[in-house]
Order: C-alpha cells, then structure tokens, then sequence
C-alpha cells in the first residue's frame, strides 16, 4: 500500500466522519451516552452523600480519617488486621495514624460517651474495597451494554451508508478513481474515528466526574473494568465493522439493511443477554469463558470476566490474541465480499453466491 493508496483512503475517511458528524442522530446518541455514564457516577456520590466528600479529602490527602456521624471511620487503607483485633477498633485506627487522637476531642459529648461505653468498636471502612464488589460488577455490566450499543449503531450506519450508496449508483463514480478496498477501508476508519472520539469522551466524563465528586462507582477494579471496557470496544468494533460493510454490499434497498445485518447481531445479542446472568453469579459458568473466546461475542462477555474477577490475565491476552488474528481474516474476507459484489445489482445477493463467482 502507497502513500497514494493512503491519501486516497484517507479522503473518504474524512468524507465519512464529515457526513455522519452533521447527523442530528449522531449528537442526539453522543448526548444519551454521556448523560447515561454521568448519571452512572453522580448517582452513587448523591446517595452515599457525605461519604462522598469524605472520600475526596481523604485521596486528595487533607484528612487522614473520617468519623462518619458515629457510626463508622474511613479511613484512606483500611488496616490489614481483622475485625477482632485491637486495629479493627477506633482506638486501634487513631494509633496507627499518628497525631489523629485529636479526633476524640472533637466529637460531640454524646457521640464520645456513647462510644467510649461500647467498647470502642466501630467498623473501619478503607477507601480500596474488595477487589470484586457490586461496583465493579455494575460497571461490568454498563461496559458490556455500552459496548454492545455503539458497535450495533455504528455497524447499521456502515451497512445503511454502503447500501444507499450502492442503489443510488454513487459508488459507481467512486470507484472511477478509488479501489473498492480503499472505499471500504474509508468507511471503516471513519466511523472508527467517530466511534473512538465517543469513547474518549465518554471514559474521560467517567473518571473526571468519579474522582471529583469521590463517586463509589469510581475505584478499585471498577477502574480496570472500565480500561478492559474501552480496549474490548475498540477490538469488536476493528472486527465487526469490516463485516458491517460487507453486509451493505450484498444489499440494493436500504429497507433490506436490518435483514443482512441480522446474522452478525446475534452473537452480540447472546453475549448481552447472558451478561446480566454472568455478572450477578458467584460462579461464572464454562460457556460464558468459551464465548470470552469467541471473536464474535467476546467483545461483550471480557469485560463481564474481568468485573466479576474470573479472567485471569492468561485468558485476557489469548481472547486478544484470537479476536485481532480473526480481525484480518475477516478484513480479507470482507475486502473480497466487498469487491465482487459492491457493483452488482438486482436481486439481493448470498454470501455462498458472491465467494463461487469469479474475482
């Protein structure tokens, strides 16, 4: 591939995100995205509510502990001692966090005495919760609803954009000074930028919110999962859109999209659907890790993995593996799919049929 080929390649990349950015549709979703993933972390701040503020002190450094009315401490780690342990108890926390028996003095008279009597034994509550708690899950679960949404927008977009194209014989005056692999390689970089810019923005609302406003939605491994969520978009998106395209060419009305489309939405429909099973159960069955491997479904069911802690990192690296192998398989194929049936018109066209005719 020249320098020409890219230049080329790259104009109608630009064509397409030009086109598509000045579609009400695409701003009406790009908001729904962002106040859906806003609402997923200012929710949480607003119900667990002074905790919040609490939270953001103590990562920022200006408070070392917390006393929650006079019912619970925070602190920033919680101690490695158990519960029973002279640690797990308020006199235990003062003494490991130097200089902080001031905090005694500062309580109300009845809270103290109602402490002092109880034996001094409150929960101690660290800002770093277990490694797999409801958060993470939660998050898990938005990841893979949000993957699975913006791959089946976009890929319905390419295989709508692709058959308009082809009833309306633009593609004809295209492919006068363009090859169908440049044509189709455009189309695909350009809605990847726009997807990707989504996703930037998205990720980047997510964590500037949580950590401004100490959302619980926003720790531990629900950080990871959330890192896991944007590489695993990134990988369906590389694997399904090329296959998107595809599906257009086969097509000569836009009303017959939705039907070509159809087979590649079904194993993202299955990994969605078993996510919410997946994600609340406390042993994660064999199937579920076998479409972890799957190209088709693993996009949706990886992140569900690594939020609920049963993807070991052996398993993450060989799913990344398969999927970017299968990517280029399925570039290829598509490329030859795209080739030989983008100019061929009447009725619709079978994959089987368009593979057996001659190049």
């Amino acid at each position: 591939m020249t320098r020409h080929w890219w230049q080329l390649t790259g104009l109608v990349a630009g064509r397409e995100i030009a086109e598509r950015a000045r579609a009400k549709s695409f701003w009406i979703a790009s908001v729904v995205l962002l106040v859906a993933v806003a609402a997923g972390v200012l929710i949480p701040a607003a119900v667990h509510g002074s905790r919040s503020t609490a939270r953001v002190g103590l990562r920022s450094g200006s408070l070392a502990v917390v006393l929650v009315g006079d019912s619970e401490v925070l602190v920033k780690q919680k101690p490695v001692a158990g519960a029973g342990s002279p640690a797990a108890t308020l006199a235990g926390i003062l003494s490991q966090v130097g200089g902080l028996q001031k905090l005694y003095a500062e309580l109300p008279p009845s809270a103290a005495a109602r402490i002092t009597s109880s034996g001094i034994a409150l929960p101690i509550h660290g800002l770093t919760r277990p490694a797999r708690g409801l958060a993470s899950r939660i998050t898990g679960l938005a990841a893979a609803i949000l993957i699975y949404v913006i791959i089946l927008t976009y890929g319905i977009r390419i295989t709508i954009g692709v058959g308009e194209e082809k009833s309306s014989r633009v593609v004809e005056v295209l492919l006068t000074t363009l090859r169908p692999t440049q044509l189709l390689a455009g189309k695909v970089i350009g809605m990847g930028s726009l997807a990707l810019t989504q996703v930037v923005i998205l990720v980047g609302t997510y964590f500037a919110l949580g950590y401004a406003v100490g959302s619980s939605a926003v720790r531990g491994a629900a950080d990871g999962v959330v890192l896991a969520g944007a590489l695993w978009l990134l990988l369906g998106y590389m694997f399904y859109c090329t296959a998107y395209a595809a599906a257009g060419s086969l097509i000569n009305r836009q009303a017959d999209a939705y039907n070509a489309s159809l087979p590649l939405q079904l194993p993202l429909i299955l990994g969605y659907v078993l996510a919410y099973t997946a994600v609340y159960s406390s042993n994660v069955s064999w199937f579920y890790h076998l479409l972890g491997f799957v190209p088709f479904t693993a996009p949706v069911v990886m992140p569900v993995l690594v939020a609920v802690g049963a993807a070991p990192a052996w398993q993450m690296a060989l799913s990344v593996a398969i999927i970017v192998v299968s990517t280029v398989a399925m570039a290829r194929l598509a490329g030859k799919i795209y080739e030989r049936a983008i100019l061929r018109t009447g009725s619709r066209l079978r994959v089987r049929q368009v593979l057996r005719s001659a190049s």
